[in-house]
């Protein structure tokens, strides 16, 4: 699989790095301050990196002013599984460097998607990008074999928590899993075992291979 860059003209239509700000003592707790597992792990809200000067300029200015959380999405992987999306932009900044497999809302056809839409877009160690409120992703993909990655994802305050109880008024609804998060598996992942909608179709993507 072809491997682009966030700087690459491509990725226009996915995110945009964020210019101008310092996010160096966000970047130093990470490192220091979140675990490195073996498989992937994801924390939505992390005093360690919320309690740094990062904090303010990503709400107000980044967010406009929006109550936010900043956690991280940390290990080891390779794999798609799966593909969400937010009602809402999201922030991504590693201490590592780190890929991210993408696609856009509007690949949804018939509620599938077909995994030959994927892009992959390498995001260098201390870049932030916004991953903007149509781009389907999930979690990122080690850069280098055998290499672990640290990331900082930040949303507005709440998401990826409990899911609404809400009764189906559509079948969008339906693909709902947690607070703010619509979510398309993978028949492979193991998402889809604990019952989320099977909503890509093709190969599961592994890029082990290219990396």
């Amino acid at each position: 699989m072809e491997i682009k860059k966030v700087t690459d003209p491509e990725f226009a239509a996915y995110g945009k790095v964020l210019e101008g700000y310092d996010f160096s003592g966000l970047t130093k707790a990470l490192a220091e301050k979140t675990p490195l597992p073996a498989g992937v792990e994801y924390v939505g809200s992390v005093p360690a990196l919320e309690y740094t000067d990062a904090f303010g300029v990503l709400q107000n200015n980044v967010y406009g002013g929006m109550p936010i959380q900043i956690g991280y999405c940390n290990g080891h992987n390779t794999k798609l599984n799966c593909l969400e999306y937010h009602r809402d932009s999201e922030i991504n900044l590693g201490c590592t460097d780190f890929i991210l497999l993408l696609a856009k809302e509007d690949d949804i056809v018939g509620g599938k998607l077909d995994t030959s839409k994927v892009k992959a877009f390498l995001v260098k160690a201390g870049q932030a990008v916004e991953v903007f409120a149509t781009t389907l992703h999930y979690a990122p993909c080690s850069a280098k074999a055998g290499d672990g990655f640290k990331v900082v994802i930040v949303l507005p305050k709440g998401t990826n928590g409990p899911v609404p109880a809400i009764e189906a008024k559509n079948e969008e609804d339906k693909w709902m899993t947690a607070c703010n998060k619509w979510l398309l598996a993978h028949a492979e992942a193991s998402e889809a075992k604990d019952g989320a909608y099977v909503g890509l179709t093709g190969v599961n993507i592994d890029i082990a291979g290219d990396i």
